[in-house]
C-alpha cells in the first residue's frame, strides 16, 4: 500500500535533514582531526631538527605550541582580510580561502622578519642574571597562554586580537619571570599607541578612498562610465604602487636593502605601471556596461581581488610574528645559551611552521568568521570592499615597516566601520548610501495611507536616518581591547609559575 504523498514528503525531508546533520558532524570532526595531524607532524619534524642539548625538549615543545598558535591565528585573524571580498560577492568562499592561504604563506616566508624580532626580544629585556631556562619558560608560557585565549575566543565567536594576545602573554610572563624592570615600557607604549592609531587610520583611509570614488565616479549621474575609465586605473595604480613599495622594503630585505629614494621611485613606477596596464582593460569592460551604479561598481571586482591578496600578504608578514616570534627566541636561546640573545636568527623552517599553520587554520576554521566580517557589520559591495581592503593593506604595511605588531583585526574592522559611517553621513545629509536623494513623503503614498501627517513624516524620517552600521560591534571590539591583554597576561603568568614549580 502506497503511503500518502504528504507522509512520503515528510519522510524524505527527514532523510535530507539527517544527511545534512551527518555532513555537518563529519566536517566538525574532520577539522579538529586534521589540526591534530598537523600538530603531530610538527612534533615529529621538531624531534628530528631540534639542536642537541639540555634545552632540546623545550625547542620541540615550542614548535608544537607555535603550530597551535598559528592554527588559531588562521581561524580568527585571517577572516578579516577576505571577509569584505566574500561579503561583497566578489569572491566565492572557496576561492577566497585558496588566495588567502597562498598569500599568507608568501608574506610570512618572504617578509616576516622585522616584526618577529619585535615580539621575540624587544618587549622583554631581562637582566643578565635571568637563567636561560627561565627565559625559555617565559616564552613558552607567553604564546601558550595566547593560543589558549584565542582558541577560547574563537569558540565563543569573540573578535579578539591575536596580536594583543601574544603581546599580553609576553608582558605577563615577563613580569612573573623577571619583574617589572624587565619590560621595555617605551616599546610597549609605542605598541599601545599603535592599537589606537591603526584602526582610526584604517577607518579614515577607507572612508577617504570611498568618498573619492563616490564623488569622482558614482555620483556622476550623466557620465559614470567616462569617470570610471578615468579614475579606476588610478585606484589600481595606487594599489600597485603600494605593493611595489612594500616588496622593496620588506619582501627582499634579506638580499637587498634599498634607500628611501629608491623605494619611492619603485612606488611611483608601480603606480605608473598599474595605471597604464589597466586602462585598456577598464575601457573594454566599460564598453559592455550600462551607465548605472551597480554596473560601474563591477569594474572594482578584479581590483578588489588583488587588494585582498595584497592584504593577506601583508597580514602574513605582520602576524606570523605572533606564532613564531617566541619560538625564534627559544631556538636562539637554546643554540647560544643566552637569555634574550642580542640577535635572533630566523631559520626558514620556523617561518614555514607559522605559514603552514596560519593557512591550515584558515581553511579549517575560518569560513564562519569570514562571513561575520563580510556581512554582519555593514552591507558590502565591490567598491566598499575594495576601499576597506586597500586601506587596511596600506595601514598594515606602514606598521610592519615600522616593526610594530599592530592588530590587523582592528585595522580591517576599522576600515569596515569607516565606510559604513561614511554611508550614514551621506544618508543623513540628504544623500542615500548610493548617492540618490531620498524620496519625499507625498500624499497618497502607501506609507502615508491611514496615518496622520505627523506619523508619516516621523516614519519617513526614521527610514532616512536609519543606522547602516551595527553599533553593538563597537562595544564588542572595545571590550576585546580591554579584556584581551590582561587576560592573556594573567594566564601567561599563571602558566609560567606552574611550569617553574613543576620543573624545579
Amino acid at each position: 500500500m502506497a503511503l500518502p504523498k504528504s507522509a512520503l514528503d515528510k519522510d524524505l525531508k527527514k532523510v535530507v535533514r539527517l544527511e545534512e546533520a551527518t555532513y555537518e558532524l563529519s566536517r566538525s570532526i574532520a577539522a579538529p582531526g586534521l589540526a591534530i595531524i598537523f600538530l603531530l607532524a610538527v612534533l615529529l619534524f621538531m624531534a628530528g631538527l631540534a639542536p642537541v642539548g639540555p634545552l632540546s625538549v623545550f625547542v620541540i615543545a615550542g614548535g608544537v605550541i607555535a603550530a597551535y598558535m598559528a592554527l588559531n591565528i588562521g581561524a580568527n585573524d585571517v577572516a578579516n582580510n577576505m571577509g569584505p571580498a566574500v561579503g561583497s560577492r566578489a569572491l566565492p568562499l572557496g576561492a577566497a580561502l585558496v588566495i588567502a592561504a597562498i598569500c599568507e604563506a608568501a608574506g610570512a616566508i618572504l617578509a616576516g622578519g622585522d616584526v618577529v624580532n619585535t615580539i621575540s626580544r624587544n618587549i622583554v629585556q631581562p637582566s643578565e642574571s635571568l637563567a636561560v631556562l627561565d627565559f625559555v619558560l617565559l616564552m613558552m608560557a607567553s604564546f601558550l597562554a595566547a593560543a589558549l585565549w584565542i582558541h577560547l575566543a574563537t569558540f565563543l565567536n569573540a573578535p579578539v586580537s591575536t596580536t594583543h594576545s601574544i603581546v599580553g602573554g609576553v608582558l605577563g610572563a615577563g613580569v612573573a619571570a623577571a619583574g617589572m624592570a624587565a619590560i621595555n615600557w617605551s616599546m610597549m607604549s609605542a605598541i599601545a599607541a599603535s592599537w589606537v592609531i591603526s584602526p582610526l587610520m584604517g577607518g579614515i583611509i577607507a572612508a577617504a578612498l570611498l568618498g573619492f570614488v563616490k564623488w569622482t565616479v558614482l555620483f556622476r549621474d550623466e557620465d559614470r562610465i567616462e569617470a570610471a575609465k578615468r579614475w579606476v586605473p588610478v585606484m589600481i595604480g595606487l594599489m600597485a604602487g603600494t605593493f611595489a613599495m612594500y616588496l622593496s622594503l620588506k619582501g627582499f630585505s634579506r638580499v637587498w636593502k634599498p634607500d628611501a629614494l629608491t623605494v619611492w621611485a619603485l612606488g611611483a613606477a608601480g603606480f605608473a605601471a598599474g595605471w597604464w596596464l589597466t586602462r585598456p582593460w577598464v575601457a573594454r569592460r566599460a564598453a559592455t556596461i550600462e551607465n548605472r551604479r551597480k554596473h560601474v561598481a563591477k569594474l572594482f571586482t578584479l581590483p578588489l581581488i588583488f587588494a585582498a591578496a595584497l592584504l593577506s600578504f601583508a597580514h602574513g608578514a605582520n602576524d606570523v610574528a605572533n606564532a613564531v616570534g617566541p619560538l625564534a627566541a627559544i631556538v636562539a636561546a637554546a643554540e647560544t645559551g643566552q637569555a634574550a640573545p642580542d640577535k635572533v636568527a630566523l631559520p626558514l623552517w620556523v617561518l614555514l611552521i607559522g605559514a603552514m599553520g596560519i593557512s591550515l587554520g584558515l581553511a579549517l576554521f575560518g569560513p564562519r568568521l569570514i562571513r561575520t566580517v563580510g556581512e554582519k557589520i555593514t552591507k558590502m559591495d565591490a567598491v566598499r570592499a575594495f576601499c576597506v581592503a586597500l586601506a587596511a593593506a596600506i595601514t598594515v604595511l606602514i606598521a610592519s615597516a615600522m616593526g610594530l605588531p599592530v592588530s590587523s583585526t582592528h585595522i580591517a574592522i576599522g576600515g569596515v566601520f569607516g565606510v559604513g559611517f561614511l554611508r550614514e553621513v551621506l544618508a543623513n545629509r540628504g544623500l542615500s548610501a548610493d548617492g540618490v536623494k531620498p524620496r519625499k513623503v507625498r500624499a497618497g503614498d502607501p506609507d502615508t495611507l491611514n496615518k496622520t501627517p505627523e506619523e508619516a513624516i516621523r516614519r519617513q524620517s526614521k527610514r532616512e536616518t536609519r543606522k547602516l552600521v551595527r553599533r553593538r560591534h563597537v562595544l564588542t571590539i572595545a571590550a576585546a581591547w580591554v579584556i584581551t591583554v590582561p587576560a592573556a597576561g594573567g594566564l601567561a603568568a599563571g602558566i609560567y609559575v606552574t611550569l617553574k614549580i613543576f620543573l624545579t
